[in-house]
Order: C-alpha cells, then sequence, then structure tokens
C-alpha cells in the first residue's frame, strides 16, 4: 500500500515551496505544529524574516500570496507579528483519515526502508531470587519499546541478562550438591510459585549453614572456583538451579502478559569465556592499566569525594572479574556478532555512572564509534504513596508477584460492578480483570517519563476517570458496543460531507498517530505515546458529547461517517495501547 501523507506534511509541503518561492536562498522550514487559534500554525517567518533583515508580517503576506489554497488548504492568515495560521478542507481531514482506514494493519505508519539492528537489554531477573518492584519498570518499558521498534521495521534482537553468575553460586552448588533432592519435583508440572518456594527455601538454608559451619563454607567458596573453571558437574548443578529460576520467571513475565523467549536469555555466564580476551585487548591497546595490582580504566571527569579519579575496575587484584568485565564483553559480542547498530540498556539511574563509564571504555576500545551507539535508558524509582521507595509495611522491597496479584484484584472489583450492565460472563469478568489490571500498572509506569519517579496507587490506577488506562480500555468497549448496534449501518467516509467542530478535533488527532509513533520510536519515550492516546480518547469523549453517532434524526450518511470516525478511533487505541503492551477487551 502507498505511504499516507499526514496533513501536516502535505501543509508543509505546500508552505516550504511558498517560502522558496518568496525567499529562494532561504531555509524554508514553516515550523508547522497544532494550535488553538486554527488547525495548524505556522510560525517559521519570524526566523527566516530575522535574517532576511525583512518586516516579519509583510514577509507572511508575500508567503501567503504564493500559497494555493483548495484541495487541502481551506484558509491561510496572517496573525499577530507574522504567524501563518492554517485551516485544513473537511474534505482533506476524511479523505486522509480514509487512507489510513484502509491500511489496516498499519494504520498509515510507515515502516523504515533502511532497518537497523538494535540489541536491547531489559527485564534483567536474577537467578536464585524473587522478582520485585524495582524489575518491573525494565521489563514494562523495555517490552513496549521492544514492540515499537519492531513495528516500525527496526530489527530489534532481545538480551534478557540475568544475574546468574558470582560467588553466591558457590554457597548453593555445595548445598544442593551434598543435599541432591532439594530441587526434585513430585510432578513433572511445577509452578512458578513452587519453584521460587523451592530456590527460596533452599538459599535460605545454604546461608544459614554458610555463615554458622566454616567447613561448608570452606568448601563453598572452592565450588565458585570449580563454577568459573567449568568444571562439569559443577555446572550441571548450576543449571538446575537456571532452570528453576526461568520457571518462575516465565510465570512473572505471563503475569506480566509479556513474552520472554528462552533464546532471548543470556546471562552474565554467557560471556564468561570472552572475560579473559576483552582484558587482554584493553591492556594491550592502552585503554585499561594496571594499578595496585587490578586492571582499570581511568576517567579525567570522574572522581571521588577525595577529589582522586575512580577508575572503571574491569579485573580485581585477585584476579577476579567485576560486572564492568561481563557488559564490556556484552558490547562486543552485540556489537561483532549481532552486528548492532545500537545497543540500548533499559536500566535504573541509578547505574548511570557504571554506564558512562562502561561505554566511554568501549568507545576508546573502537568497539564503539560513530556508526554504532549504545544508549542507558534509565528509569527512575518506582515510589508509595508517600513519596518514598515503594515498600511493604514490614520495610521489605514488595514482591512483584503479590504487586500484580493485588492489581488484578482491584480491576476484577471495577470490572464486575458494570458486568451486568454490558452482559459479561464470570469467564469474561476474570479476563478483563487480568487484563485490566495488568494494564492499569504498565500504564501507569509507561505514561511516565522513564527517567521520572512515580507514585504507585492502585486506586488510582484502576480508576475509570482521569489519565488511566482503564479509561481508555472503556473508550475502546464503548466504541465496540456502538458499532455491534449499528444494525446494517456501515462505517463509510463521506468527503462530502461538512464536520462539525468536535470530529474536526478527532479526525486531526487521528491523523497524528503515525507522527507519534515515528517520534516515539526515534527518541525510545513511550509515554508520549501514552499522552496521544489520552488525548484521543479525551477528544472521543468531547465528540460523543456534541455529536450523536446513532440517531434517527443523523442522514444515513451522516451516521457511516461517524461510525467510520469512532471505529478509526477503535483501531487506533487498540494498535496504540498493543504497542504498549496493554489489551483492549471488547466489553468492559
Amino acid at each position: 500500500m502507498a505511504p499516507v501523507t499526514s496533513l501536516s506534511d502535505s501543509v508543509n509541503q505546500q508552505l516550504s515551496s511558498a517560502i522558496s518561492a518568496t525567499l529562494p536562498e532561504a531555509s524554508a522550514d514553516p515550523l508547522l505544529r497544532r494550535s488553538d487559534r486554527a488547525d495548524f500554525q505556522a510560525n517559521g517567518i519570524l526566523a527566516l524574516a530575522k535574517k532576511a533583515k525583512a518586516n516579519p508580517r509583510e514577509l507572511a503576506t508575500q508567503v501567503v500570496a504564493k500559497v494555493e489554497s483548495g484541495d487541502v488548504i481551506k484558509d491561510i492568515e496572517v496573525s499577530g507579528p507574522g504567524f501563518l495560521n492554517v485551516t485544513i478542507t473537511d474534505r482533506a481531514i476524511t479523505e486522509t483519515l480514509a487512507a489510513r482506514y484502509a491500511d489496516t494493519a498499519r494504520l498509515g505508519v510507515p515502516q523504515a526502508e533502511r532497518p537497523g539492528t538494535t540489541v536491547i537489554d531489559y527485564a534483567q531477573p536474577n537467578v536464585a531470587k524473587e522478582m520485585h518492584v524495582g524489575h518491573l519498570r525494565s521489563a514494562v518499558i523495555g517490552d513496549a519499546v521492544v514492540q515499537i521498534l519492531e513495528f516500525t521495521g527496526e530489527s530489534v534482537v532481545r538480551r534478557h541478562h540475568i544475574g546468574d553468575w558470582g560467588t553466591q553460586f558457590g554457597m548453593l552448588i555445595q548445598y544442593l550438591d551434598e543435599h541432591p533432592h532439594e530441587l526434585d519435583h513430585k510432578d513433572t508440572q511445577v509452578s512458578g510459585e513452587e519453584a521460587m518456594s523451592n530456590l527460596d527455601r533452599l538459599y535460605k538454608t545454604a546461608r544459614k549453614l554458610f555463615d554458622s559451619d566454616e567447613e561448608f563454607k570452606t568448601r563453598a567458596r572452592r565450588r565458585v572456583v570449580d563454577l568459573q573453571a567449568g568444571d562439569p558437574k559443577t555446572l550441571a548443578i548450576w543449571q538446575k538451579f537456571v532452570d528453576e529460576s526461568k520457571i518462575y520467571f516465565f510465570s512473572v513475565f505471563e503475569k506480566l502478559d509479556m513474552e520472554i523467549r528462552d533464546p532471548d536469555i543470556v546471562g552474565e555466564s554467557g560471556y564468561n569465556d570472552m572475560l579473559a580476551e576483552t582484558c587482554r585487548l584493553l591492556e594491550e591497546s592502552g585503554v585499561a592499566v594496571r594499578s595496585e595490582g587490578a586492571l582499570c580504566v581511568f576517567f579525567d571527569d570522574i572522581k571521588g569525594p577525595d577529589g582522586n579519579k575512580v577508575p572503571l575496575i574491569v579485573q580485581k587484584s585477585d584476579g577476579g572479574y567485576g560486572y564492568a568485565a561481563t557488559d564490556l564483553s556484552a558490547i562486543r559480542d552485540r556489537v561483532f556478532n549481532l552486528k548492532a547498530n545500537t545497543l540500548l540498556y533499559v536500566v535504573d539511574a541509578r547505574q548511570s555512572l557504571h554506564f558512562k563509564m562502561v561505554f566511554e571504555t568501549a568507545r576508546r576500545a573502537g568497539w564503539l564509534n560513530d556508526d554504532v551507539k549504545a544508549i542507558q535508558l534509565a528509569f527512575g524509582t518506582v515510589l508509595g504513596k508517600d513519596g518514598k521507595p515503594f515498600k511493604t509495611r514490614e520495610g521489605e522491597t514488595v514482591k512483584l508477584v503479590d504487586l500484580l496479584d493485588e492489581a488484578v484484584d482491584r480491576a476484577t472489583t471495577v470490572v464486575r460492578e458494570k458486568a451486568e450492565k454490558v452482559g459479561l460472563t464470570e469467564a469474561e469478568i476474570v479476563e478483563n480483570g487480568q487484563y485490566v489490571g495488568v494494564g492499569a500498572v504498565k500504564y501507569a509506569d509507561l505514561s511516565t517519563s522513564a527517567v521520572r519517579d512515580y507514585k504507585f496507587d492502585l486506586d488510582q490506577m484502576v480508576s475509570l476517570n482521569g489519565d488511566t488506562s482503564v479509561y481508555l480500555q472503556y473508550a475502546y468497549a464503548r466504541i465496540q458496543s456502538i458499532l455491534r448496534k449499528a444494525g446494517d449501518a456501515r462505517p463509510t467516509a463521506h468527503p462530502d460531507l461538512a464536520l462539525a467542530p468536535a470530529e474536526r478535533a478527532l479526525g486531526l488527532h487521528l491523523d497524528q498517530f503515525a507522527a507519534t509513533v515515528q517520534e516515539v520510536a526515534e527518541a525510545y519515550e513511550p509515554h508520549k505515546l501514552a499522552a496521544y492516546l489520552y488525548q484521543l480518547a479525551s477528544h472521543l469523549t468531547t465528540f460523543y458529547d456534541q455529536c450523536q453517532v446513532l440517531s434517527a434524526d443523523n442522514s444515513r450518511e451522516l451516521t457511516e461517517n461517524r461510525l467510520f470516525l469512532v471505529d478509526l478511533t477503535a483501531r487506533t487505541l487498540h494498535k496504540g495501547m498493543g504497542l504498549l503492551g496493554i489489551r483492549t477487551p471488547g466489553k468492559l
């Protein structure tokens, strides 16, 4: 299907041509934007007049004289010191929306002609540990960015850099070796909760023994050496922990309605064989130097409270490797083996200094350059209603599973209150409760700029009013109800019809969907898509208040055109919410 040209692009082209005809030597950017004074306003004339040492209002009048009104532009006038206010024809709005409507799969959103490859590192749980609220943001933001990038045509490689290596595994492996049936299951179908319960019990018992028995502690420390050396028996026991943890991980991600594929899970252990080579390359190139026995990279602009330079330690003085060696090895793998152009890390903002040093080290080594970039998509902290980091009453970190279960319970109560009115079965109530609860948690996260902290307030999240996913889901469901009641009337565009103000506002906002998705993909800012969808639902509410869709007073053409507008709105809500990882039930 041919690309759909947006109304703003059409206007932009016409204004650019008029500016070029008036000032052939000037850069012809009209600086067009939506306006509450007209459909669009162009502010670029003022800057052009300043460069040309011309009167801006006179220059704007000359530009207007060269604009051809007609199919797209209905009216254009000079306002204030030299702004251009542009009004679009009703026909152009309807015809452009009809082209988007005909593109059922993409709604006019173009795909990249020459896609790059992005490796996105997100959802990084730790083996043998429960996932908590701190894992929520990486998973939710990362999954949304994956969906948006793939939809716009980028080749995306997912990577879940799980914590599956390190000294604690010596303790766990040694204990399981001495108590080999601790992870045995009574049947083959083990739940995520059971898997985590087994791991949690084993970890606590092993830790108690490690702290109280010096001989066991010595044996456990030897196991760390065996693990790093690749001892087959030790690796086999370690694999049991990884497999048990994956059962749990997959159960949590299933609750989050999120796809996590086993081949995408490449934890710290996946780069173990590269660590020595990474250190050798850095040392031989002079990027890293030995300091008190450790292999370090120093930076002029990174200093501690004492004024001394703070190094990135790639290899410890005892020969052990830290996170830096693993992260640098991962960069090598992603750049040279996966052929990535962009490395995107969805990681807590508190790790920003670490990644700043890692990325700069990789640049000095030549692994990152102008053609291959690494970006940390840093995110803030989840706060409680009191504005403090989200904790249980006992001061413990909130388990992610508990949080999701409570959200679903609250949402199911909200759905049940309206179930009889819309004729939901008990099975539909349960299913929609899942979609609304999980959607509420995701949307609360995604509607906030990633770098900002946000307050976790379930009462607000499952509210039918305000900027919530439930408000958007009900908007979608309401449209589906109207379409079901429409009888033999079908959504059909009628470009000859005049549009009411609320129809025009809804239509102009619908036309911005493609540009919004592209902007979000380029900047990795899913909160802007959430904001667009909320504004869309708000325009729909105004439209309902002012324009009857199914009315005996409507002509057939008017009913069909309004059905067309609301159906395109529903499709846009469905596609946009889907890109954020949120479901849109047809009945609520």
